[in-house]
């Protein structure tokens, strides 16, 4: 036993495929970073080139595949018996659907982003335009925007399915496919389903650290006055697995829910006092312009391509986008489908697609609007700050413009610190339940098989620091993406098969309830 509960074995068949694979990626990068550079440029052109097409038509299909099952028959359908319970209440369900899902990232990419638009920018528009401005911030809240929602949310309802209606034992993408594949799921085709869920994870997670962790190094480095070197970004990675060891100890409702609701909290703080404290009209003007042209160009947006130019506009960014929240989804699907027991299919999309969007929007529109301020009007060129500096030393800069720039940049730092700390309590508990044996769909994976896991993490973070640059940051999410987008296809098709046996012309009650309101608590 366990701190008081039943000690969980690994499964072999997946763990140790996983780990021997991620180390043969990882290590040659750490031996030779130089050379590792090459080779990723070389792959990922290939890959963003040849299946960039095909992700964003992905991601649109996922929209709309999750439109009709909310206002379809199935919307109301429980993910539970009738007398299962809600665990978390919508506030706390919601935090941690949003610090699980962008986590670092907002903080990263929610000042600096549009930057790169206005001098790239798509459609042909002439770079540092006034159309280049305005569309440098539509976008930025574009790639949040349903797409990327419903990628995360389309593997959570086949999940959830499997262990709170069909009562599978395995909170597995494999267990999830069972409907379309029968007994293979339990078989080798069940195995590779969840290394390649394992390989997603890390490949997702691992950008984020890659881009989190010198991020909160360079802000370390402003606040205390020493050295932004290599050992300082593993002090923080050993911090942050130490405030993740923390929230391990206590559990999934006390750990990853107490910090999720802590950053919910500070980071609509932060968001608040940038809006209020930066040019507020500028903001709202420039948010419902760009509400504007996401629903005006809502398809060209989704499935803009330029055949005449290699490794453009979409290629590099929204194709990019599409295929890390597809390496993503793996885990937001199993850690949504943990937190979802006793929710309507309807509420688990309702929540994800309009208010994890909100959020991400809200804030997205406040830090991008700052952002885009500075730049357009002279303040601060972040574009030629960025191609000098890095993207790290250009935001403190940012910070720096202002009110209480010194108090800004210690909660800029502890929220970066604590949302990292949240994916990376909720990767970790999800790579543990998919490598474990026997787990029930609400039970915890070991202690010491979390860390681990979290341990890994850090390691394919600090191999893809040491070859440096976007691109094999890039590289380590798109490359698990293609077969990724087969997976969850088959769990699609795995979640219609079982509704149309379980129900057919008929609607067993014990299977549904009334739905819930979007947003009341009820817990």
């Amino acid at each position: 036993m366990e701190n008081g509960k039943r000690r969980i074995p690994i499964d072999p068949k997946i763990f140790w495929p996983s780990l021997i694979v991620i180390l043969a990626l990882t290590v040659p990068l750490m031996i030779n970073p130089a050379g590792g550079e090459k080779i990723v440029r070389i792959v990922l052109k290939f890959f963003l080139n040849y299946f960039g097409s095909g992700f964003l038509w992905f991601g649109l299909a996922c929209f709309g595949i999750l439109i009709w099952l909310a206002f379809g028959r199935y919307g109301n359908v429980k993910l539970g018996t009738l007398d299962d319970k809600i665990e978390f209440s919508n506030f706390s369900y919601v935090s941690m659907l949003f610090c699980a899902g962008f986590g670092i990232g907002a903080m990263v990419w929610g000042f600096i982003e549009n930057a790169y638009y206005f001098k790239s920018p798509p459609f042909g528009l002439v770079a540092g335009s006034y159309a280049a401005g305005e569309y440098g911030i539509a976008y930025t809240l574009f790639h949040r925007g349903f797409a990327a929602w419903a990628i995360y949310c389309l593997p959570a309802i086949p999940i959830a399915y499997s262990v709170y209606v069909r009562k599978m034992p395995f909170l597995r993408l494999s267990a999830a496919c069972e409907g379309l594949i029968g007994d293979k799921s339990k078989g080798w085709v069940g195995k590779l389903i969840d290394i390649l869920a394992v390989f997603g994870v890390v490949g997702g997670v691992g950008t984020s650290l890659g881009l989190g962790v010198p991020l909160v190094s360079a802000c370390f480095s402003e606040i205390f006055g020493i050295p932004d070197d290599m050992f300082l970004k593993i002090i923080v990675l050993v911090l942050w697995t130490a405030l993740f060891a923390a929230s391990v100890y206590r559990g999934l409702k006390k750990g990853i829910k107490m910090l999720s609701n802590i950053n919910m909290y500070l980071g609509i703080a932060f968001v608040v006092f940038i809006l209020l404290a930066g040019p507020t009209l500028f903001t709202i003007k420039s948010f419902t312009n760009s509400c504007s042209i996401y629903f005006s160009d809502f398809f060209r947006m989704h499935l803009w391509m330029n055949p005449n130019k290699v490794g453009g506009f979409s290629e590099s960014w929204t194709a990019f986008y599409w295929a890390w929240w597809i390496a993503y989804a793996p885990m937001m699907g199993l850690f949504v489908a943990r937190i979802s027991k006793g929710r309507t299919i309807r509420n688990v999309i309702i929540s994800e697609l309009v208010w994890g969007l909100l959020g991400g929007w809200f804030l997205y529109a406040v830090l991008a609007s700052y952002g885009s301020y500075l730049n357009i009007n002279g303040i601060l060129d972040i574009s030629a700050m960025l191609k000098a500096s890095g993207q790290p030393t250009t935001i403190i800069t940012i910070l720096q413009t202002l009110p209480l720039s010194g108090l800004v940049m210690i909660v800029f730092t502890i929220l970066c610190f604590v949302f990292l700390a949240t994916t990376l309590d909720s990767s970790a508990f999800i790579l543990a339940s998919v490598c474990s044996q026997d787990i029930k769909g609400t039970e915890e994976p070991s202690l010491w098989h979390r860390m681990f896991w979290a341990f890994m993490l850090s390691v394919v973070a600090i191999a893809l620091m040491l070859v440096g640059g976007l691109k094999p940051l890039q590289l380590s999410s798109v490359i698990v993406a293609v077969p990724l987008m087969v997976v969850l296809g088959m769990m699609f098709w795995s979640l219609l098969k079982w509704l149309k046996q379980d129900f057919g012309e008929d609607v067993k009650t014990e299977c549904l309830v009334k739905d819930l309101p979007p947003f009341q608590d009820t817990v």
